[in-house]
């Protein structure tokens, strides 16, 4: 019998790929997201990202501040099955404010979709979100978007990637001219050319082309054209050889696609080559060793917890990517933190809003769980071990408002709301020591707009936000009790409690923060928050 449960649980994993699609703010990443949807079948029409003109919005940008402004604020799971593969996908945030989001997602994938404008080029918040990728050597495919607009020569390019992002490339399909020039693409991976038509917004032919010399390519691109794509793909060739797999599974070497997601161009072939050469669900560390996904006990990590996923029903979903074993619905797990044993009666699996109650899931699989409070980022479920998935960062806010109820009847919502929505991850509540100032820090300005729009319209809550001239937010702890009584009576007035309870100190500026350091050499000042201590 264990036989079995083991193919059976080899065989769902083989059938996975769990990917995130990064990118800086309006490269096109929500539109390369719905096409991915497309072809899968999971939506039948695509929507229109920032026309007013157009009622129907993308279908990963679910919350009403996101339509109206037209970015992704919060992380969207999908998941659709195309050619036998079932696919998880993470649709970030792209902005800088919501980067905190996008980090902690990309904990929760096996690879990479890096989504740059051929017009712009590297911009600062790809280089962000690259380094974290680095950091964790996740395999990465780029899509170069926008080809039907005129933009920056391809091997510029590539030289400009490979510069800014530290990572070597390898171009696994090459454009054949640009804006209103573009004719298309030539994949080199399996030597096939791809002819764009700007007016049908559908790949008009795929051709195989076993020799770039036949007559067919310059009857189809003209010879002007054909003449160019036969010298670039010679250079190709001689640069950059043959495409190995086991460099881009090690995160070392990156495969480059061309095309245009708003035309629906090139994106198949991106799709075709992912479920191909992308990896499975990978192994995890976590504080007592190494979790292989085909271990036959269950557990998974929540990277990420959303209030009011349905504003009628007041819901707060808990993110659980799984990592190892099966999920089953009603069987109970032991959840780590809070040492106790739980069930869920309705796990969902996700499509942008829409919520599928499912029996089980399987390594690489998120599963959304309805949560009444038990969950925080970070915490693990098992069935009876007790550790810790590791590297679930938060990180260090830069920006402080002060919270002012002006509604008094109204205190114990904001409250509530505040506690929900700051549990998102999005941002963190601070309470001042001895009192009841409450004060919230995130990274960007952005978050505080997002956090009281959304207290008003799903809390009933009007709130003001005051800013406060604080520098950074850091954890404190000391092995002396003593020296860390004194300080905190000594610095009452800049000393808060974070809301699991946990110490901070908010430093004025980088000159006292360093001083407080100096004369306090029993103190230890952290800039993250592991989140579990």
């Amino acid at each position: 019998m264990q036989a079995e449960i083991n193919t059976k649980l080899v065989n769902e994993i083989k059938k996975r790929r769990t990917f995130a699609i990064i990118s800086h703010p309006d490269a096109g990443k929500t539109t390369l997201t719905e096409k991915f949807l497309l072809f899968g079948g999971a939506i039948q029409t695509a929507g229109a990202v920032k026309s007013n003109k157009i009622k129907k919005h993308a279908t990963s940008d679910f919350m009403d501040i996101e339509r109206q402004r037209g970015i992704s604020v919060a992380t969207s799971v999908m998941s659709f099955e195309y050619k036998n593969t079932l696919i998880n996908l993470l649709d970030t945030p792209g902005h800088k404010d919501f980067a905190e989001d996008t980090y902690r997602t990309l904990t929760a994938v096996d690879s990479v979709v890096l989504v740059i404008d051929c017009v712009k080029g590297v911009e600062e918040q790809t280089k962000r979100l690259m380094e974290v990728c680095r950091m964790r050597d996740t395999p990465v495919i780029v899509f170069v978007n926008k080809m039907d607009r005129d933009g920056k020569n391809p091997f510029d390019l590539l030289d400009e990637i490979e510069g800014e992002l530290n990572i070597q490339l390898h171009p696994l399909s090459w454009p054949i001219g640009m804006g209103k020039d573009f004719k298309g693409v030539y994949n080199l991976y399996d030597k096939s050319l791809l002819l764009f038509n700007a007016h049908s917004k559908v790949t008009s032919e795929d051709l195989p082309v076993n020799d770039l010399n036949e007559e067919v390519v310059e009857q189809k691109i003209g010879e002007k054209f054909a003449s160019q794509l036969r010298e670039d793909v010679e250079l190709l060739e001689g640069v950059y050889g043959s495409f190995q797999t086991e460099p881009y599974l090690a995160g070392k070497v990156a495969p480059v696609f061309f095309g245009s997601a708003i035309n629906n161009f090139g994106v198949k072939e991106l799709l075709e080559t992912f479920i191909q050469i992308a990896p499975l669900p990978q192994p995890r560390p976590v504080t007592t060793r190494i979790v292989e996904p085909t271990e036959n006990k269950f557990s998974g990590f929540v990277f990420k917890i959303h209030a009011n996923l349905d504003p009628r029903h007041r819901d707060r979903i808990a993110f659980l990517r799984v990592c190892a074993g099966k999920f089953e619905r009603n069987k109970y797990f032991h959840h780590v933190r809070l040492g106790k044993n739980v069930r869920f009666s309705n796990p969902y699996s996700f499509l942008a809003r829409d919520k599928d109650i499912i029996e089980s899931a399987y390594p690489g699989d998120v599963v959304g769980l309805f949560d009444t409070g038990n969950f925080k980022i970070g915490d693990t479920l098992t069935e009876g071990e007790d550790f810790y998935f590791t590297g679930i960062p938060s990180f260090s806010p830069e920006i402080f408002k002060e919270v002012i109820n002006k509604d008094p009847m109204k205190t114990k919502q904001m409250e509530k709301g505040l506690l929900q929505l700051t549990d998102e991850g999005v941002a963190q509540l601070f309470t001042q020591f001895g009192g009841n100032k409450k004060i919230i820090g995130c990274v960007g300005e952005l978050q505080f707009e997002v956090i009281q729009y959304r207290l008003l319209h799903e809390y009933s809550a009007s709130v003001q936000l005051n800013s406060i001239a604080y520098y950074k937010a850091c954890w404190i702890t000391s092995k002396d009790p003593k020296k860390l009584q004194d300080f905190i009576k000594y610095k009452s007035s800049n000393i808060a409690e974070d809301k699991d309870g946990h110490l901070v100190y908010l430093a004025q500026s980088e000159w006292f923060l360093n001083t407080e350091r100096t004369n306090n050499p029993d103190i230890e000042f952290h800039f993250t928050s592991e989140i579990h201590k």
